[in-house]
Protein backbone atom coordinates (compact mmCIF):
# COMPACT_ATOMS: atom_id res chain seq x y z
CA UNK A 1 0.00 0.00 0.00
CA UNK A 2 1.76 2.92 -1.40
CA UNK A 3 1.05 6.26 0.76
CA UNK A 4 3.68 8.68 -1.14
CA UNK A 5 4.96 8.69 -4.68
CA UNK A 6 7.98 6.26 -5.28
CA UNK A 7 11.26 7.90 -4.24
CA UNK A 8 12.93 10.05 -7.38
CA UNK A 9 16.54 9.85 -8.70
CA UNK A 10 18.18 12.13 -11.38
CA UNK A 11 17.32 10.62 -14.76
CA UNK A 12 21.13 9.35 -15.03
CA UNK A 13 21.06 8.19 -11.47
CA UNK A 14 17.89 6.82 -12.11
CA UNK A 15 19.14 5.01 -15.55
CA UNK A 16 22.05 3.79 -13.39
CA UNK A 17 19.99 1.49 -10.75
CA UNK A 18 17.83 0.60 -13.35
CA UNK A 19 20.96 -1.19 -14.99
CA UNK A 20 21.80 -2.50 -11.59
CA UNK A 21 18.63 -3.49 -10.68
CA UNK A 22 18.09 -5.80 -14.45
CA UNK A 23 21.50 -7.28 -14.08
CA UNK A 24 22.00 -9.88 -16.20
CA UNK A 25 22.36 -12.78 -13.21
CA UNK A 26 19.30 -11.68 -11.57
CA UNK A 27 17.35 -11.65 -14.77
CA UNK A 28 18.47 -15.22 -15.63
CA UNK A 29 18.37 -16.19 -11.88
CA UNK A 30 14.57 -14.98 -11.07
CA UNK A 31 12.77 -13.98 -14.39
CA UNK A 32 12.36 -10.52 -15.68
CA UNK A 33 9.59 -10.01 -14.38
CA UNK A 34 10.03 -10.94 -10.61
CA UNK A 35 13.38 -8.82 -11.40
CA UNK A 36 11.14 -5.46 -12.03
CA UNK A 37 8.31 -5.98 -9.64
CA UNK A 38 11.56 -6.77 -6.78
CA UNK A 39 12.98 -3.12 -8.00
CA UNK A 40 9.16 -1.25 -8.12
CA UNK A 41 8.55 -2.55 -4.97
CA UNK A 42 12.14 -1.27 -3.79
CA UNK A 43 11.57 2.39 -4.90
CA UNK A 44 8.39 2.21 -3.10
CA UNK A 45 9.52 1.41 0.11
CA UNK A 46 12.39 3.85 -0.23
CA UNK A 47 9.79 6.60 0.19
CA UNK A 48 8.16 5.35 3.12
CA UNK A 49 9.40 5.56 6.78
CA UNK A 50 10.30 1.72 8.20
CA UNK A 51 7.50 0.19 10.27
CA UNK A 52 9.11 0.25 13.61
CA UNK A 53 11.43 2.31 15.69
CA UNK A 54 14.12 0.88 16.96
CA UNK A 55 15.74 1.90 19.96
CA UNK A 56 18.87 0.59 21.43
CA UNK A 57 19.33 0.02 25.44
CA UNK A 58 22.80 1.14 26.78
CA UNK A 59 23.17 -1.74 28.63
CA UNK A 60 26.08 -0.29 30.68
CA UNK A 61 23.82 1.43 32.62
CA UNK A 62 20.13 -0.43 32.93
CA UNK A 63 18.33 -3.49 32.17
CA UNK A 64 16.76 -4.00 29.11
CA UNK A 65 13.38 -5.11 31.24
CA UNK A 66 14.19 -1.67 33.31
CA UNK A 67 14.13 0.38 30.22
CA UNK A 68 11.60 -1.23 28.59
CA UNK A 69 9.23 -0.69 31.48
CA UNK A 70 10.01 2.85 31.40
CA UNK A 71 9.86 3.44 27.31
CA UNK A 72 5.86 1.56 27.75
CA UNK A 73 4.89 4.32 30.33
CA UNK A 74 6.50 7.33 27.86
CA UNK A 75 4.92 6.07 24.77
CA UNK A 76 1.10 6.11 26.66
CA UNK A 77 2.13 9.53 28.22
CA UNK A 78 2.55 10.86 24.65
CA UNK A 79 0.37 9.16 23.24
CA UNK A 80 -2.20 9.59 25.75
CA UNK A 81 -2.91 6.43 26.56
CA UNK A 82 -2.79 4.47 23.50
CA UNK A 83 -1.17 1.08 24.28
CA UNK A 84 1.50 0.46 21.56
CA UNK A 85 3.32 -2.62 22.69
CA UNK A 86 7.25 -2.40 23.13
CA UNK A 87 9.12 -5.66 21.66
CA UNK A 88 11.94 -7.28 22.66
CA UNK A 89 14.18 -9.04 20.06
CA UNK A 90 14.86 -12.56 20.33
CA UNK A 91 18.42 -12.41 18.68
CA UNK A 92 19.39 -8.89 19.26
CA UNK A 93 18.33 -8.69 23.17
CA UNK A 94 19.55 -5.23 23.33
CA UNK A 95 16.77 -3.64 21.32
CA UNK A 96 13.07 -2.71 21.60
CA UNK A 97 10.91 -2.31 18.74
CA UNK A 98 8.14 0.15 18.35
CA UNK A 99 5.29 -0.62 15.86
CA UNK A 100 5.00 2.58 13.74
CA UNK A 101 1.07 3.26 13.26
CA UNK A 102 0.07 4.98 9.82
CA UNK A 103 -0.14 5.82 6.92
CA UNK A 104 -3.48 7.47 8.93
CA UNK A 105 -5.75 8.57 5.73
CA UNK A 106 -8.28 10.25 7.75
CA UNK A 107 -6.65 13.31 9.00
CA UNK A 108 -8.54 16.64 8.49
CA UNK A 109 -6.26 19.31 6.44
CA UNK A 110 -6.03 23.08 7.65
CA UNK A 111 -5.75 25.84 6.00
CA UNK A 112 -2.77 27.25 7.79
CA UNK A 113 0.45 25.73 6.16
CA UNK A 114 3.87 25.43 7.14
CA UNK A 115 6.13 24.20 4.72
CA UNK A 116 9.44 21.93 5.51
CA UNK A 117 12.52 21.03 4.32
CA UNK A 118 13.12 17.37 2.86
CA UNK A 119 15.26 16.28 5.26
CA UNK A 120 13.25 17.91 8.20
CA UNK A 121 9.99 16.35 6.88
CA UNK A 122 11.78 12.47 6.81
CA UNK A 123 12.77 13.10 10.43
CA UNK A 124 9.17 14.40 11.31
CA UNK A 125 7.70 10.95 9.44
CA UNK A 126 9.98 9.16 12.30
CA UNK A 127 8.55 11.03 15.09
CA UNK A 128 10.14 14.26 15.58
CA UNK A 129 8.65 17.43 15.85
CA UNK A 130 9.33 20.47 14.02
CA UNK A 131 11.45 22.56 14.91
CA UNK A 132 12.39 26.49 14.16
CA UNK A 133 15.47 25.37 11.45
CA UNK A 134 13.72 23.20 9.18
CA UNK A 135 11.07 25.52 8.91
CA UNK A 136 11.21 27.30 5.21
CA UNK A 137 7.76 28.89 4.85
CA UNK A 138 3.90 29.45 6.81
CA UNK A 139 0.63 30.80 6.11
CA UNK A 140 0.53 34.74 6.00
CA UNK A 141 -1.05 35.01 9.76
CA UNK A 142 -0.27 32.17 11.36
CA UNK A 143 0.46 32.76 15.27
CA UNK A 144 1.33 30.71 18.36
CA UNK A 145 -1.15 28.07 19.27
CA UNK A 146 -3.29 28.06 15.51
CA UNK A 147 -3.78 24.41 13.95
CA UNK A 148 -1.74 24.29 11.06
CA UNK A 149 -1.20 21.28 8.56
CA UNK A 150 2.83 20.53 7.93
CA UNK A 151 4.28 19.84 4.35
CA UNK A 152 7.39 18.64 3.32
CA UNK A 153 9.23 20.37 0.27
CA UNK A 154 10.88 17.36 -1.08
CA UNK A 155 12.32 19.51 -4.03
CA UNK A 156 13.76 22.11 -2.32
CA UNK A 157 12.03 24.41 -4.57
CA UNK A 158 10.00 26.49 -1.91
CA UNK A 159 11.80 29.83 -1.24
CA UNK A 160 12.39 30.96 2.65
CA UNK A 161 9.72 33.15 4.20
CA UNK A 162 7.19 32.57 1.43
CA UNK A 163 3.80 33.18 2.55
CA UNK A 164 2.29 30.51 0.27
CA UNK A 165 4.10 27.44 -2.28
CA UNK A 166 2.16 25.84 -4.67
CA UNK A 167 5.32 23.34 -6.10
CA UNK A 168 5.29 19.65 -4.98
CA UNK A 169 4.47 19.09 -1.51
CA UNK A 170 3.79 15.66 0.72
CA UNK A 171 1.60 16.32 3.48
CA UNK A 172 3.30 15.23 7.05
CA UNK A 173 0.44 15.67 9.58
CA UNK A 174 -1.03 18.41 12.13
CA UNK A 175 0.38 20.35 14.74
CA UNK A 176 0.28 23.81 16.95
CA UNK A 177 2.65 26.60 15.97
CA UNK A 178 4.49 27.26 19.40
CA UNK A 179 5.54 30.82 17.28
CA UNK A 180 4.18 32.99 15.53
CA UNK A 181 5.52 33.77 11.35
CA UNK A 182 7.13 36.79 12.59
CA UNK A 183 8.55 35.39 15.29
CA UNK A 184 10.18 32.28 12.83
CA UNK A 185 11.18 34.76 10.39
CA UNK A 186 12.67 37.52 12.58
CA UNK A 187 15.90 39.30 11.30
CA UNK A 188 17.17 39.42 15.32
CA UNK A 189 19.20 35.91 14.63
CA UNK A 190 18.09 32.18 14.01
CA UNK A 191 15.77 30.37 16.26
CA UNK A 192 16.74 26.88 17.63
CA UNK A 193 13.79 25.76 19.58
CA UNK A 194 10.67 23.85 18.72
CA UNK A 195 8.23 25.76 16.24
CA UNK A 196 5.27 22.74 15.36
CA UNK A 197 4.32 20.50 18.12
CA UNK A 198 3.41 17.72 15.97
CA UNK A 199 -0.55 16.00 17.48
CA UNK A 200 -1.47 14.13 14.22
CA UNK A 201 1.89 12.89 11.99
CA UNK A 202 0.76 11.25 8.97
CA UNK A 203 2.83 8.41 10.87
CA UNK A 204 2.84 7.59 14.57
CA UNK A 205 6.11 7.52 16.48
CA UNK A 206 7.03 8.47 19.65
CA UNK A 207 9.45 11.43 19.88
CA UNK A 208 12.46 10.62 21.70
CA UNK A 209 13.56 13.89 22.69
CA UNK A 210 15.25 14.35 25.80
CA UNK A 211 13.73 10.92 27.02
CA UNK A 212 15.88 8.48 28.78
CA UNK A 213 18.71 10.10 27.14
CA UNK A 214 21.45 8.16 28.33
CA UNK A 215 19.75 4.60 28.26
CA UNK A 216 18.63 4.96 24.69
CA UNK A 217 20.22 5.33 21.44
CA UNK A 218 18.05 6.08 18.37
CA UNK A 219 19.37 3.60 16.05
CA UNK A 220 18.41 1.70 13.13
CA UNK A 221 17.92 -2.26 13.26
CA UNK A 222 20.74 -3.09 10.89
CA UNK A 223 23.44 -0.55 12.26
CA UNK A 224 22.60 -2.75 15.71
CA UNK A 225 23.44 -6.38 14.12
CA UNK A 226 26.75 -4.87 12.75
CA UNK A 227 28.51 -4.63 15.99
CA UNK A 228 27.21 -7.62 17.54
CA UNK A 229 28.36 -9.13 13.99
CA UNK A 230 32.24 -7.64 14.83
CA UNK A 231 31.45 -9.09 18.50
CA UNK A 232 33.90 -7.84 20.51
CA UNK A 233 35.66 -8.74 23.94
CA UNK A 234 36.57 -7.28 27.03
CA UNK A 235 40.37 -6.22 26.59
CA UNK A 236 40.61 -6.19 22.77
CA UNK A 237 41.79 -3.26 20.69
CA UNK A 238 39.08 -2.08 18.18
CA UNK A 239 39.16 0.05 15.62
CA UNK A 240 35.87 2.19 14.15
CA UNK A 241 37.45 3.77 11.02
CA UNK A 242 34.34 6.28 10.41
CA UNK A 243 32.82 6.37 13.81
CA UNK A 244 30.37 9.48 13.87
CA UNK A 245 28.04 10.15 15.21
CA UNK A 246 29.01 7.17 17.15
CA UNK A 247 26.07 4.56 17.62
CA UNK A 248 27.78 2.21 16.52
CA UNK A 249 31.09 3.08 18.62
CA UNK A 250 29.47 3.40 21.27
CA UNK A 251 27.76 -0.03 21.14
CA UNK A 252 31.30 -1.74 20.48
CA UNK A 253 32.02 -0.06 24.00
CA UNK A 254 29.10 -1.63 25.55
CA UNK A 255 29.27 -5.17 24.27
CA UNK A 256 33.16 -5.14 25.55
CA UNK A 257 31.48 -4.40 28.64
CA UNK A 258 34.13 -0.89 28.95
CA UNK A 259 36.95 -2.89 28.91
CA UNK A 260 39.74 -2.47 26.38
CA UNK A 261 39.67 0.00 23.97
CA UNK A 262 37.74 1.45 21.07
CA UNK A 263 39.73 4.16 18.76
CA UNK A 264 36.85 6.19 16.96
CA UNK A 265 38.28 7.91 14.03
CA UNK A 266 36.10 10.50 11.93
CA UNK A 267 37.55 13.36 9.97
CA UNK A 268 34.73 16.14 10.31
CA UNK A 269 35.83 17.82 13.78
CA UNK A 270 32.39 18.53 14.81
CA UNK A 271 31.03 15.01 14.23
CA UNK A 272 33.84 13.63 16.57
CA UNK A 273 32.89 16.43 18.99
CA UNK A 274 28.99 14.99 18.73
CA UNK A 275 30.86 11.47 19.38
CA UNK A 276 32.70 12.17 22.33
CA UNK A 277 29.44 14.13 24.07
CA UNK A 278 27.44 10.83 23.08
CA UNK A 279 29.97 8.48 24.50
CA UNK A 280 30.00 10.87 27.90
CA UNK A 281 26.24 10.79 28.14
CA UNK A 282 26.07 7.12 28.04
CA UNK A 283 29.12 7.11 30.61
CA UNK A 284 31.90 4.71 28.51
CA UNK A 285 34.94 5.53 29.14
CA UNK A 286 37.05 3.12 26.47
CA UNK A 287 36.26 4.97 23.84
CA UNK A 288 39.29 7.32 22.38
CA UNK A 289 38.01 9.49 19.47
CA UNK A 290 40.24 11.21 16.71
CA UNK A 291 39.21 13.54 14.41
CA UNK A 292 41.60 11.88 11.51
CA UNK A 293 40.69 10.77 7.56
CA UNK A 294 40.81 7.01 8.08
CA UNK A 295 42.34 6.65 4.35
CA UNK A 296 45.92 8.12 6.10
CA UNK A 297 45.46 6.07 9.11
CA UNK A 298 47.91 3.69 8.68
CA UNK A 299 52.27 3.82 8.83
CA UNK A 300 55.42 2.01 9.17
CA UNK A 301 57.04 3.96 11.02
CA UNK A 302 56.18 4.96 14.86
CA UNK A 303 54.82 8.49 15.94
CA UNK A 304 57.64 10.55 17.24
CA UNK A 305 55.41 12.46 19.47
CA UNK A 306 54.32 8.92 21.11
CA UNK A 307 51.08 9.96 21.37
CA UNK A 308 47.99 7.22 21.09
CA UNK A 309 46.37 8.67 17.82
CA UNK A 310 46.46 7.88 14.60
CA UNK A 311 48.41 7.24 12.19
CA UNK A 312 48.58 3.98 13.67
CA UNK A 313 51.32 0.83 12.98
CA UNK A 314 50.54 -2.18 11.07
CA UNK A 315 48.34 -5.25 12.27
CA UNK A 316 47.31 -2.87 15.59
CA UNK A 317 44.02 -4.02 16.19
CA UNK A 318 41.88 -7.43 17.24
CA UNK A 319 38.98 -6.05 15.35
CA UNK A 320 38.16 -3.11 12.70
CA UNK A 321 34.65 -1.86 11.72
CA UNK A 322 34.61 0.05 8.24
CA UNK A 323 31.45 1.64 8.10
CA UNK A 324 32.09 2.98 5.05
CA UNK A 325 30.86 6.53 3.60
CA UNK A 326 28.27 5.69 0.98
CA UNK A 327 25.91 7.01 -1.15
CA UNK A 328 22.87 6.17 1.34
CA UNK A 329 20.50 4.81 -0.53
CA UNK A 330 18.94 3.07 1.31
CA UNK A 331 17.78 5.48 4.14
CA UNK A 332 14.16 5.67 4.93
CA UNK A 333 12.16 7.94 4.12
CA UNK A 334 13.40 9.74 1.30
CA UNK A 335 11.38 10.63 -1.26
CA UNK A 336 13.56 12.28 -3.81
CA UNK A 337 17.04 11.73 -4.16
CA UNK A 338 19.46 14.59 -4.84
CA UNK A 339 23.02 13.01 -5.59
CA UNK A 340 24.18 13.29 -8.82
CA UNK A 341 26.03 9.77 -10.69
CA UNK A 342 29.08 11.80 -10.13
CA UNK A 343 28.39 11.87 -6.48
CA UNK A 344 27.02 8.27 -6.69
CA UNK A 345 30.15 6.70 -8.03
CA UNK A 346 32.74 8.51 -6.08
CA UNK A 347 32.26 6.26 -2.96
CA UNK A 348 33.88 3.31 -4.28
CA UNK A 349 37.11 4.39 -4.87
CA UNK A 350 37.26 6.02 -1.35
CA UNK A 351 35.53 2.94 0.18
CA UNK A 352 38.68 0.82 -1.15
CA UNK A 353 41.03 3.30 -0.04
CA UNK A 354 39.92 2.97 3.41
CA UNK A 355 39.48 -0.98 3.12
CA UNK A 356 42.90 -1.02 2.07
CA UNK A 357 44.16 0.96 5.60
CA UNK A 358 42.00 -1.62 7.25
CA UNK A 359 43.76 -4.91 6.04
CA UNK A 360 46.91 -3.71 6.95
CA UNK A 361 46.08 -2.28 10.43
CA UNK A 362 44.14 -5.76 11.15
CA UNK A 363 46.13 -8.64 13.35
CA UNK A 364 46.26 -11.87 11.65
CA UNK A 365 43.26 -13.66 12.76
CA UNK A 366 41.39 -10.64 13.44
CA UNK A 367 38.05 -9.78 12.15
CA UNK A 368 37.05 -7.04 9.46
CA UNK A 369 33.03 -6.07 9.45
CA UNK A 370 32.75 -3.48 6.28
CA UNK A 371 28.95 -2.04 5.73
CA UNK A 372 27.33 0.66 4.15
CA UNK A 373 23.72 1.90 4.37
CA UNK A 374 23.34 1.66 0.27
CA UNK A 375 22.00 -0.72 -2.35
CA UNK A 376 24.06 -0.27 -5.29
CA UNK A 377 26.15 -3.20 -6.35
CA UNK A 378 29.40 -1.22 -6.74
CA UNK A 379 29.25 -0.34 -2.93
CA UNK A 380 28.09 -3.52 -1.76
CA UNK A 381 28.88 -6.90 -3.35
CA UNK A 382 31.63 -5.73 -6.06
CA UNK A 383 33.26 -4.80 -3.03
CA UNK A 384 33.32 -8.38 -1.65
CA UNK A 385 34.86 -9.45 -4.69
CA UNK A 386 37.04 -6.93 -5.62
CA UNK A 387 38.29 -7.44 -1.69
CA UNK A 388 38.59 -11.32 -1.90
CA UNK A 389 40.70 -10.99 -4.99
CA UNK A 390 42.88 -8.12 -4.18
CA UNK A 391 43.80 -9.54 -0.26
CA UNK A 392 44.17 -13.20 -0.64
CA UNK A 393 44.79 -13.34 3.02
CA UNK A 394 41.32 -12.49 3.50
CA UNK A 395 37.83 -15.16 3.90
CA UNK A 396 34.73 -14.45 4.27
CA UNK A 397 32.59 -15.31 7.08
CA UNK A 398 29.66 -17.25 7.87
CA UNK A 399 27.73 -13.62 9.95
CA UNK A 400 25.76 -14.16 13.29
CA UNK A 401 23.01 -13.23 13.97
CA UNK A 402 21.79 -13.51 10.61
CA UNK A 403 18.83 -11.46 10.28
CA UNK A 404 18.61 -9.97 6.80
CA UNK A 405 18.81 -11.81 3.11
CA UNK A 406 21.65 -12.85 1.29
CA UNK A 407 23.97 -10.74 -0.82
CA UNK A 408 22.48 -9.76 -4.51
CA UNK A 409 23.87 -11.79 -7.82
CA UNK A 410 25.47 -9.56 -9.92
CA UNK A 411 28.79 -9.03 -9.04
CA UNK A 412 30.16 -12.62 -10.01
CA UNK A 413 30.18 -13.59 -6.21
CA UNK A 414 29.40 -18.12 -5.96
CA UNK A 415 26.05 -18.41 -4.29
CA UNK A 416 28.03 -20.16 -1.35
CA UNK A 417 29.35 -16.60 -1.22
CA UNK A 418 26.49 -14.65 -1.71
CA UNK A 419 24.72 -16.79 1.39
CA UNK A 420 27.51 -15.71 3.94
CA UNK A 421 26.70 -11.46 3.34
CA UNK A 422 23.73 -9.96 4.67
CA UNK A 423 21.53 -7.54 2.68
CA UNK A 424 18.72 -5.91 4.26
CA UNK A 425 16.45 -5.49 1.42
CA UNK A 426 12.97 -3.51 2.45
CA UNK A 427 11.52 -4.91 -0.60
CA UNK A 428 11.36 -8.46 0.69
CA UNK A 429 7.61 -7.32 2.73
CA UNK A 430 5.02 -5.71 1.25
CA UNK A 431 4.50 -2.66 2.05
CA UNK A 432 1.80 -2.37 4.49
CA UNK A 433 -0.24 0.33 6.94
CA UNK A 434 -0.37 -0.57 10.56
CA UNK A 435 -3.03 0.73 12.53
CA UNK A 436 -4.31 -0.24 16.23
CA UNK A 437 -7.00 -3.13 15.29
CA UNK A 438 -4.49 -4.96 13.01
CA UNK A 439 -1.48 -4.81 15.91
CA UNK A 440 -4.00 -6.07 18.37
CA UNK A 441 -4.78 -8.72 16.34
CA UNK A 442 -0.60 -9.19 15.01
CA UNK A 443 1.38 -12.21 16.90
CA UNK A 444 4.66 -11.29 18.67
CA UNK A 445 6.46 -13.19 16.16
CA UNK A 446 5.17 -11.65 12.90
CA UNK A 447 6.12 -8.33 14.07
CA UNK A 448 9.25 -8.79 15.05
CA UNK A 449 9.80 -11.03 11.49
CA UNK A 450 8.57 -7.44 9.55
CA UNK A 451 10.66 -5.19 11.73
CA UNK A 452 13.67 -7.61 10.42
CA UNK A 453 12.45 -6.85 6.81
CA UNK A 454 10.85 -3.79 6.81
CA UNK A 455 13.66 -1.37 7.83
CA UNK A 456 16.29 0.74 6.50
CA UNK A 457 18.73 -0.47 2.89
CA UNK A 458 21.73 -2.31 4.58
CA UNK A 459 24.84 -4.27 3.31
CA UNK A 460 26.98 -6.24 5.65
CA UNK A 461 29.80 -8.58 5.31
CA UNK A 462 32.81 -10.44 7.45
CA UNK A 463 35.70 -11.21 7.32
CA UNK A 464 38.67 -13.14 9.03
CA UNK A 465 42.37 -11.86 7.99
CA UNK A 466 44.18 -15.33 7.98
CA UNK A 467 47.77 -14.29 7.94
CA UNK A 468 50.25 -11.37 7.76
CA UNK A 469 50.88 -11.32 3.98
Amino acid sequence: MSFFPKISFQREVEEYLTKVFRNNELITALGTQEVESKYQSLLSHLSHPPAFTTVRVNTHLASVKCVKKLLFEEIQKQFRGLRIPVLEHPKLQDILLIPVIGPRQDLKKHASEVIVGAHCGYAVLRGAHVYVPGIISTSRFMKAGDLVSVYSDIEGKCRRGAKEFEGVKVFLGNGISELSRSEIFSSSGQLNGMGIRMIEPVYLSPSFDNVLPSHLFLQNLPSVVVSHILNPQPGERILDMCAAPGGKTTHLATLMHDQGEVIAMDKIANKVKKLKQNAELLQLNCIKAFCYDGTKAFSVEKREDEQEGPPFLPESFDRILLDAPCSGMGQRPNMAYSLTLKEVTSYQPLQRKLFTVAVKLLKPGGVLVYSTCTITLSENEEQVAWALKTFPCLQLQPQEPHIGGEGMRGAGLSLDQLKLLQRFDPSAVTLQGMDINSLQDSREDDLISLADKDCIGFFIAKFIKSNSK
